[in-house]
C-alpha cells in the first residue's frame, strides 16, 4: 500500500517476490534471545576453559557494553584464584584492589569477609576444612527437625545412630 500511494503501478505480487529475493541475497541472524542474570553469572563464576565458545562471545558482548560489571568480573576471578590456588595470604591485596573501585555489592562482601577476616584466609590457606563436621551437624538438626514434637530424646538418638556411615 505504501509503494501503491508512491506511485508503483505494478502488482503485490511482484514486489513480494523481489523482497523475498532481497532477504535470501542479506544473510541474517535470527534475533538472538538475551541470556537471563542466572546464566550470566554462571558464566562469570565458571572457569573460562569451562565456557563454550557462544557463552564466550556472548559473555565478551555483555562485559564490552557494561564496564562496571567487565570489573566486578576480573575481581570475582580473581578471588577464585585465591580460592583455587590457596592463596590467603593475597587476600589483602584483593581487599585494597576492591575497596579502591566503586563496586558497591562487592565492598559489601569485602565487609563481610573482613568480620572474621583471620578465619577467611586460613580457609583459603591451609589444606584442612570442617565441611565434613559441618554436614553431619546439619544431618542431625534436619533429623531434629522433622521428629520435632513427635518423639523423645531416646527415637532421635536411635535415628542418629543409624543415619552414621557404617564403619566395616
Amino acid at each position: 500500500e505504501e509503494v501503491r500511494e508512491r506511485g508503483y503501478p505494478g502488482g503485490e505480487n511482484v514486489v513480494k517476490k523481489y523482497v523475498a529475493k532481497l532477504r535470501e541475497s542479506f544473510p541474517h541472524d535470527p534475533p538472538r534471545k538475551a541470556p537471563s542474570v542466572r546464566n550470566v553469572t554462571s558464566w562469570l563464576t565458571r572457569h573460562p576453559d569451562r565456557l563454550t565458545d557462544d557463552q564466550t562471545q556472548q559473555l565478551k558482548a555483555i562485559l564490552v557494553r557494561c564496564p562496571a560489571l567487565d570489573r566486578t568480573a576480573h575481581h570475582v576471578r580473581a578471588f577464585a584464584e585465591l580460592m583455587n590456588n590457596r592463596q590467603g595470604t593475597y587476600l589483602d591485596q584483593w581487599i585494597t584492589r576492591v575497596k579502591a573501585d566503586d563496586l558497591p555489592a562487592l565492598h559489601t562482601f569485602v565487609t563481610g569477609l573482613g568480620q572474621d577476616l583471620d578465619a577467611v584466609v586460613a580457609g583459603l590457606t591451609l589444606k584442612w576444612s570442617s565441611g565434613a563436621v559441618e554436614g553431619q551437624n546439619n544431618k542431625i538438626k534436619m533429623l531434629k527437625r522433622q521428629m520435632f514434637g513427635r518423639a523423645n530424646f531416646d527415637l532421635l538418638r536411635k535415628r542418629v545412630l543409624l543415619s552414621a556411615p557404617s564403619r566395616s
